[in-house]
């Protein structure tokens, strides 16, 4: 449901991007001016401002990123990520969300993560989805019914999980193309991709792309299946010649640590045409699960420093979603930025958490946000003062064995039902091991941003 001001943003928006075709860089702080018209809340007149001083910096990461963005991505694809991604998503969606929050006491997410299948045709060593029914989908109807209630909350943004989410290709075209005021996502292993389809996504512009790689060759064909690196190579260069919009999704554990962040991999990433990187670190999901993968605290150190030095240099947008919990106060999940919904139609706080109290087709969007599971997360958030010890899983197992107990919550893994109990077992030690080691970066981090308080007041 379009919104005056969400109206009159996408014709300002659309009129800026006409005009920054003719020379982008140089006509970056016109469309500023016309951006910062549209904003209200303060924390985003502050990214404008920490915007304005990278366009006046040629020799920066970040210009050289945004250089790259109307460089290498098709006119739709450009149109649609300031339009859905930076206007609906933020400047739209956010206070929507922050309005049905007070109005109907629960968590409301930014985005949605939904499995429109849990068929797949790879089997990757410690798949968060490996337990789940690999006949399970979610029908068009259901996954345009949760879109629809979704947007009423002011959610813009949609990604796609499984499974192997490309196993439904035509239906998620179809679903960004009912839904053209939206952003979507779809995480891949990329070996589903051909001409026709990239060619499409370019044509389209509101769907990209986050495609799963361990490393180089030896290392992701350890994990996902010999011959498949050549496949997602081959699946980059289609998505580049056509504009749009990618990146990768790593997933870092014992064995590649060393290998995925450094300069030389994201250098040939970022000249495989990816604009965005998220990192995760291995969970130990399910009975079977290989624990010996999960990352040491030397590691995750080593992590944590190292995505933060490379994000000064490097022109692409990289993430690591448990060191960067300082960011966003801890864990994001159980519905306080994001939801899972899997391909049978539970509602789950989060994709490593396989415990839910409903299932989306006997309930609304906004029901099962206020679910009892959900309702736990909403009391117990953020779970450790320390956020970079963010996770109730990995890094504090009481908590989710806790919240489990307390909502009452089943096993969503129909093939391998694992009790809280067994889950937390693998991860107690982890945990303990960690703790000490993140309370010293989290130390770290408290006193430099006290620094940068004093130095900026005494300016």
């Amino acid at each position: 449901m379009a919104s005056v001001k969400q109206l009159i943003s996408t014709k300002v928006m659309n009129e800026g991007l006409k005009y920054m075709e003719k020379n982008p860089m140089e006509n970056m702080p016109k469309l500023l001016d016309w951006g910062e018209k549209l904003i209200t809340r303060e924390n985003h007149k502050g990214f404008l401002r920490k915007f304005r001083e990278v366009v006046d910096d040629p020799s920066c990461n970040w210009y050289q990123l945004i250089e790259r963005y109307f460089d290498e991505l098709s006119p739709a694809a450009r149109q649609k990520f300031m339009i859905n991604y930076m206007v609906n998503s933020g400047i739209v969606g956010i206070p929507i969300q922050d309005k049905m929050k007070k109005k109907y006491n629960c968590n409301v997410p930014w985005a949605i993560l939904i499995d429109p299948t849990s068929a797949c045709n790879l089997k990757c060593t410690g798949c968060w989805a490996a337990e789940y029914d690999k006949t399970d989908s979610l029908s068009y109807d259901l996954l345009d019914r949760v879109i629809r209630e979704g947007k009423e909350l002011g959610i813009y943004m949609y990604i796609f999980s499984g499974g192997e989410p490309l196993v439904r290709k035509n239906d998620l075209i179809k679903l960004a193309e009912e839904h053209s005021d939206c952003s979507f996502l779809s995480f891949t292993n990329a070996t589903l991709v051909d001409e026709g389809f990239a060619k499409k996504l370019g044509e389209l512009g509101n769907f990209g792309l986050a495609i799963s790689v361990e490393g180089f060759e030896e290392a992701t064909d350890m994990r996902r299946g010999e011959g498949t690196y050549k496949k997602v190579m081959e699946a980059m260069d289609l998505l580049k010649k056509e504009g749009v919009i990618f990146g990768f999704s790593t997933c870092y554990h014992r064995y590649n640590t060393d290998s995925v962040a450094t300069e030389e991999y994201l250098d040939f990433l970022i000249d495989k045409g990816c604009m965005f990187g998220w990192y995760f670190t291995y969970m130990p999901i399910g009975k079977d699960a290989v624990t010996d993968l999960i990352a040491t605290p030397e590691q995750r150190k080593y992590m944590y420093h190292q995505i933060r030095d490379l994000r000064l240099k490097k022109p692409i947008f990289i993430l690591d979603f448990w060191n960067d919990g300082e960011y966003v106060d801890g864990c994001i999940a159980g519905g306080r930025r994001y939801l899972h919904i899997n391909a049978s139609g539970d509602v789950e706080p989060c994709a490593f958490v396989h415990y839910s109290n409903v299932n989306i087709k006997d309930v609304s969007l906004i029901e099962a946000l206020q679910s009892p599971l959900f309702m736990q997360y909403k009391q117990n958030q953020p779970f450790n003062h320390n956020h970079l010890r963010p996770c109730p899983v990995l890094d504090n197992p009481e908590k989710i064995k806790d919240m489990v107990e307390k909502s009452g919550a089943h096993s969503t893994q129909p093939i391998d039902r694992e009790d809280v109990e067994d889950l937390t077992a693998k991860t107690i030690e982890p945990a303990k091991n960690w703790a000490p080691v993140a309370d010293e970066l989290w130390k770290e981090t408290l006193e430099r941003k006290e620094k940068k308080l004093a130095e900026a007041t005494d300016k």
